[in-house]
């Protein structure tokens, strides 16, 4: 899909810095920039480096500056600036956006502009599996005078949200800069050369405020790049940089770039799903600590994080049919299980990892049998296996963070501060949103691993269609991979399909909601309790449904009514007397709203995926989930050009907020897609 964007859409320069582009290297490095060229953001580069994958990275190229050199022999000599950026003193802004005639995303950005007869076209593309990015610079010169075009770029090499600097210096020699410990090279047809070092002042970062970030930043030049073309000829400039030695000329990187994309879209005829499906490809990066791959759950603020991954999973890599690199991220996640829980951050260097997560493990159960059903890998299954029973085991004797199951079948998880569902906002000694007790989609999450654990038992050599066997908690010893499994002297019998039975059981009773119609949002003896929110969505639109028919159409329509707007379910009911609607300003503002009423993108696949199940993924069903995803196929043209967002606000959700680019919100979409192909 390509879009296309022209000047209506940056009438002024506000409106210019609204959306921008991304492009992912599937090392953790990455490039974006506005849709005017500009960065509003500390946390944009044109060359956004990962020197180990996926989290260590250098903003080594922030931004470029960029003037055209009209005229000189007949007329006097007229400098116009093509880039564009923003200063906190307004006068020293750069306005090239009013020169700019068009915008373009297929495989890379390209811009147009227009000055004085001379028509300029650049491109940037970010080689995939390389930290090397091509610029390039199309001139087509219909005036009657010579043009020069200079480039300069600005620089930090710093580490991702970090400031320069002015002591940081900076070195050119013959094609490669060094500084901070970093090198980065380049190669150009331009003519190159070394400029005194200067410092740009109070880069403006306008979504950083918003964000209540770092608002000003600095950057540093040291060289520029000159090229000359001729009256009533034509010129391309290419410039390319990297932290390798040997780089690629600009046709190899366009090359590259687009044959990648290409792949990753032939599973999908729709064309909106062809775009998600090569977007979702951004998130996925090789991890070298565990030399497998992992999914980075947003740009350009969030790393790799276990629920995340889990939920992102069965969309980003499932769906796409990259089933080793699913197989890979399991295989990561099951390397670092401990007492029955997947870590939300990996370790980093000497940091411990972090489990602060009750569903990571569970969805990993899911993710397995989605796997599985979709390329009937059992070697696999047997691999994961003990895995799965040690989860098991130690959810249901009990585990750090309060999670154990309780005495009617049910999951328990989250005690003193410890947020460990996807609601997890602490800020100090607060709790925007507490959910101690039993979460509604926990639990369902709970039996549906159960129900998968009885088939899975099934198939093991030697077991049982009810049962697995288990060890008692403690006794576990490492294999060859490093993951824990079960000591054969010391096993004893789990009956997962009695365990299952047990939730199924009780399930509707304890959380069903006969005056609203829907399902509690958690069983802990507080108000919290009745609250409407979205994860009761997932009790049906996962496998395994634990609602009669027309209870889980209920929940469906009590969703849709209280919770659904075109680009995301609500976290919470508007009419709540806790509803927020609005999530910006400072950092305390927003994490009372963050889930607290504001719209998640993620959360909609869910919504769709129950409406398909709940009327039997008729014929008529899936035209009416086409007709309401127009909303996600013009939420693709806003914010992240081609990728969904992280949330909305809640009262009036048009413009993207948080993370532009989120993992589970591009999956969970392509998940709906994958359904509506079968």
């Amino acid at each position: 899909m390509k879009f296309q964007y022209g000047r209506q859409d940056w009438k002024t320069f506000e409106r210019g810095e609204e959306n921008c582009y991304l492009m992912a290297n599937g090392l953790g490095g990455f490039s974006s920039l506005s849709m005017i060229a500009s960065c509003s953001r500390n946390d944009q580069a044109v060359l956004m480096a990962c020197t180990h994958s996926p989290n260590h990275r250098y903003n080594m190229i922030h931004r470029l500056e960029e003037v055209l050199d009209l005229g000189g022999e007949n007329r006097p000599s007229r400098r116009v600036f093509l880039s564009s950026q923003d200063f906190q003193c307004h006068d020293k802004r750069q306005e090239g956006f009013r020169l700019q005639t068009g915008f373009a995303y297929e495989n890379y950005p390209t811009w147009s502009y227009l000055a004085e007869g001379v028509e300029v076209v650049r491109a940037i593309a970010l080689m995939y599996g390389r930290n090397v990015v091509g610029i390039s610079y199309r001139i087509r010169n219909r005036s009657q005078e010579n043009v020069t075009l200079e480039v300069r770029p600005h620089l930090q090499f710093v580490p991702k949200g970090q400031r320069l600097s002015v002591k940081q210096e900076f070195f050119y020699s013959q094609g490669k800069i060094t500084s901070n410990g970093q090198v980065l090279y380049l190669r150009t047809n331009g003519e190159c050369r070394e400029l005194p070092v200067c410092y740009h002042e109070d880069l403006f970062y306008r979504s950083d405020v918003e964000d209540g970030k770092m608002a000003l930043g600095r950057s540093a030049v040291n060289h520029e790049i000159r090229f000359s073309v001729a009256a009533g000829q034509e010129g391309f400039l290419e410039i390319v940089y990297g932290i390798d030695t040997i780089l690629p000329n600009m046709t190899e990187i366009l090359q590259n770039v687009s044959n990648h994309r290409k792949n990753l879209q032939e599973r999908y005829h729709d064309e909106t799903a062809r775009a998600l499906a090569a977007s979702a490809d951004q998130f996925i990066s090789r991890r070298d600590s565990t030399g497998q791959k992992t999914i980075l759950a947003g740009f350009p603020f969030f790393e790799d994080w276990g629920r995340d991954t889990m939920i992102a999973l069965v969309g980003c890599c499932l769906s796409t049919r990259q089933y080793d690199t699913a197989k890979s991220i399991l295989q990561t996640f099951m390397a670092h299980c401990r007492r029955g829980l997947m870590p939300n951050l990996f370790p980093e260097g000497t940091e411990a990892a972090a489990y602060n997560t009750v569903d990571a493990a569970l969805l990993f159960i899911l993710a397995v049998y989605e796997y599985q059903k979709r390329t009937g890998d059992s070697a696999f299954v047997r691999q994961a296996y003990p895995v799965m029973q040690d989860i098991i085991r130690w959810y249901a004797e009990g585990t750090d963070y309060g999670i154990h199951m309780d005495q009617d079948g049910l999951l328990m998880a989250g005690q003193s501060y410890d947020q460990v569902t996807w609601m997890d906002v602490r800020v100090e000694d607060i709790l925007p949103t507490p959910r101690h007790g039993k979460p509604v989609e926990i639990n369902a999450y709970w039996y549906n691993a159960l129900r998968i654990m009885e088939e899975f038992a099934g198939e093991q050599p030697g077991g049982r269609s009810k049962a697995g066997t288990q060890d008692t908690k403690g006794q576990t010893e490492s294999n060859e991979a490093g993951m824990q499994k079960p000591c054969e002297d010391t096993q004893r019998q789990l009956d997962y399909g009695a365990m299952a039975d047990r939730v199924y059981a009780i399930f509707e009773k304890a959380f069903w909601n006969q005056e609203k119609k829907c399902l509690r949002d958690v069983l802990s003896g507080t108000a919290a309790d009745d609250q409407v929110r979205c994860n009761q969505i997932w009790a049906v639109s996962l496998p395994f449904s634990l609602l009669s028919r027309e209870k889980e159409c209920q929940v469906v329509e009590t969703v849709f009514r209280k919770l659904y707007t075109p680009v995301g379910l609500r976290t919470l009911d508007p009419q709540d007397p806790q509803f927020h609607p609005f999530y910006g300003g400072a950092q305390l503002d927003r994490d009372l709203a963050y889930h607290q009423g504001t719209v998640w993108t993620f959360p909609l696949g869910g919504y769709y995926l129950a409406y398909l199940k709940v009327h039997d993924y008729s014929r008529q069903a899936k035209a009416y989930v086409r007709e309401q995803l127009a909303g996600i196929e013009t939420a693709l043209r806003e914010g992240c050009v081609g990728q969904l967002p992280e949330i909305y606000d809640g009262d009036n959700p048009i413009s993207s907020k948080g993370c532009f680019a989120q993992a589970w919100s591009v999956g969970e979409i392509l998940r709906v897609y994958e359904a509506l192909e079968q």
